[in-house]
């Protein structure tokens, strides 16, 4: 285990200097909870009765965050990456469950646990240098616990929107609250001139919310976000600047599992392809596992969503998600990814997917193939496909997690940054750039139908790919997936407790948040950068299945490299014929993103069984 964080600075960039340092936080799903017990039953809510739960939280459980872990966290955050991250991107889900009856959730207990952490993050990027009062950027978004009645947000201005332009004032623009205060979404210009942070508010997305109905009616607050973001788009388009989009609730649309309401994925999906010149990434929570999803937008058909209802209930509410849902999801997404497309078998097993999308031609027949496998991907960047990624949370489902994502700042070492500007900002004034909207491609629309909405332009045919799609400045180099390893943490303490610590060992060496694995050195992905096409490898690998003879198995990475054999002993004729049948090879690379799904907690046995 490595304890020390792995946040060396690019190599461009002095320590001490006060420029940018190519890394952000992503830090989601904390939900604290004040009432929480060390030694109580999590069958109780880690509030009561008797069990083992430990002093920083009770990992496996459906129990949330003790006050200690939150106070731990910062305290790790401010002392291991201060000075070291260029803003924060928070998730949501900053309060804890109504899952106690003896202890239902009011209003104003939420609203004081969203305080709390706003606190924190004030306190622990604290800078009166600043003409902000904070060294970094914070961008906040709602997540389905930050309100009440949970999952129910209804049209703006309401409430919610005024009391947390309240709460997060150090965080939103002064010229972005009010609109924030009409839907509760904005947007900050984090690095000046150059990127800018989309908060959008999911909760108008999310199908779990009865209170509103999708995006494709005028009169739906998701109609209008949809609208905004479109709008704040263009306009960053007609500035060359680029976008990073977050939020709670991811758009996970894996077989017939959903969590939008397929209008607003339709048009979201939409969105992302249209502006690819734009969108660096796009970040979320909510779910708890790790794991990126593809957007697909040859599965756009925005002039007939009305017809898709095809919702399942366990992805509707992560308060009730269990293991098992979770592992059929992961499922369902491996199922979809063994159809990306893919080039014709019988390749040797050290053919490396890269020729693929290599735009050298060696020789005519593979020029054949790999112009039709690129005509199939969207070219040699897959700019077909759209990423968005999903950190795990802070609250202990399974191990608390944070993520440190690192980009790239080549050309941008001497830039403004965020603490030295003024409070104002030009989004709101810049010009669009092209006001009209562009017809559907043919794979996009059905013939004679045209969609009741301005569809965005696309890139102009003379844009390079964007930083999503190749790499450049800005555009998304590796994270840092960190862990709290609590099985170990909650035993020290008790040691420490009953006098057995180690000597001189103090509270703050003893938690810490380990390396669980960095993008930039695995052995396993083997991700040159988090662009788009890297994602489409990693994804085309982590669905091959063992002993697979398809057309995909000419996608891998070293061929054999990727699986293991299953090892059995054969001690009978009955026992070998028996073991013959289940012989099979295993994919390193699934069970990999599995193990990393559920942060290392599942046992080596039940990582087994999701296949």
């Amino acid at each position: 285990m490595r304890n020390a964080p792995h946040l060396e600075l690019q190599d461009n960039v002095e320590s001490e200097s006060r420029g940018l340092s190519g890394r952000f936080l992503h830090i989601t799903d904390l939900h604290p909870d004040s009432y929480y017990k060390p030694g109580t039953s999590p069958e109780k809510a880690c509030h009561r009765g008797d069990g083992s739960t430990g002093y920083y939280g009770a990992e496996g459980t459906n129990c949330d965050s003790p006050i200690t872990l939150i106070n731990e966290t910062f305290r790790w955050i401010e002392k291991n990456l201060k000075g070291k991250v260029d803003f924060v991107i928070w998730t949501g889900d900053s309060a804890r469950h109504d899952n106690d009856e003896k202890n239902p959730r009011e209003p104003e207990e939420v609203l004081d646990l969203n305080r709390l952490l706003a606190n924190k993050f004030v306190e622990t990027f604290r800078d009166e240098s600043s003409v902000k009062g904070i060294s970094i950027p914070i961008i906040p978004t709602f997540g389905n616990n930050d309100i009440m009645p949970h999952n129910i947000f209804k049209a703006g201005p309401n409430r919610w929107t005024k009391k947390y332009r309240e709460i997060w004032s150090h965080f939103i623009p002064e010229h972005q609250l009010h609109s924030f205060v009409e839907g509760g979404w904005f947007i900050s210009e984090v690095i000046p001139e150059q990127l800018a942070v989309i908060s959008l508010n999911t909760m108008y997305f999310f199908d779990s919310n009865s209170a509103v109905d999708g995006c494709s009616a005028q009169s739906e607050p998701g109609y209008e976000h949809m609208e905004w973001l479109r709008v704040q788009l263009e306009m960053l388009r007609g500035r060359h600047m680029k976008a990073i989009l977050m939020g709670h609730v991811p758009p996970a649309r894996a077989g017939s599992k959903r969590n939008w309401d397929e209008s607003c994925w339709q048009k979201y999906t939409l969105w992302l392809h249209r502006f690819r010149d734009v969108v660096v990434g796009s970040v979320y929570g909510h779910m708890n596992l790790d794991h990126f999803m593809l957007q697909d937008s040859r599965k756009v058909d925005i002039v007939s969503v009305d017809e898709s209802s095809a919702y399942l209930s366990d992805l509707r509410d992560s308060d009730e998600i269990s293991t098992r849902s979770r592992s059929d999801y992961l499922s369902s997404l491996r199922k979809d990814w063994s159809k990306l497309p893919s080039v014709a078998s019988g390749k040797s097993k050290s053919f490396s997917m890269d020729e693929w999308f290599d735009e050298d031609e060696t020789s005519v027949q593979t020029s054949k193939k790999k112009k039709r496998f690129l005509k199939k991907i969207g070219g040699p960047f897959a700019e077909r496909y759209s990423v968005s990624l999903v950190s795990p949370s802070v609250v202990p489902n399974y191990f608390p997690t944070l993520r440190v994502v690192e980009y790239n700042i080549t050309g941008l070492e001497h830039t403004a940054i965020w603490a030295d500007t003024p409070h104002h900002s030009s989004l709101d004034s810049a010009p669009m750039g092209e006001e009209h909207g562009s017809p559907l491609s043919e794979t996009q629309a059905k013939p004679n139908k045209k969609p009741h909405f301005k569809v965005p332009s696309p890139p102009s045919k003379a844009t390079p790919p964007g930083p999503a799609y190749s790499n450049q400045a800005l555009s998304w180099l590796g994270y840092t997936q960190y862990f709290a390893n609590l099985t170990r943490i909650n035993s020290q303490m008790a040691n420490r407790a009953g006098g057995e610590v180690e000597e001189g060992l103090k509270e703050d060496e003893i938690f810490v948040y380990e390396i669980e694995y960095n993008t930039r050195d695995d052995k396993i992905y083997k991700m040159d950068d988090l662009t788009v096409r890297s994602f489409f490898k990693l994804a085309s690998r982590i669905a091959r299945r063992g002993g697979q003879k398809s057309k995909s198995s000419s996608l891998e990475y070293g061929g054999e490299a990727d699986l293991d054999v299953l090892e059995t002993d054969h001690d009978s004729d009955d026992q070998s014929i028996e073991v013959e049948k289940k012989k099979k090879k295993k994919n390193r690379v699934w069970k990999t993103f599995v193990t990393r799904a559920f942060v290392g907690l599942l046992k080596s046995d039940d990582i087994d069984d999701i296949n």
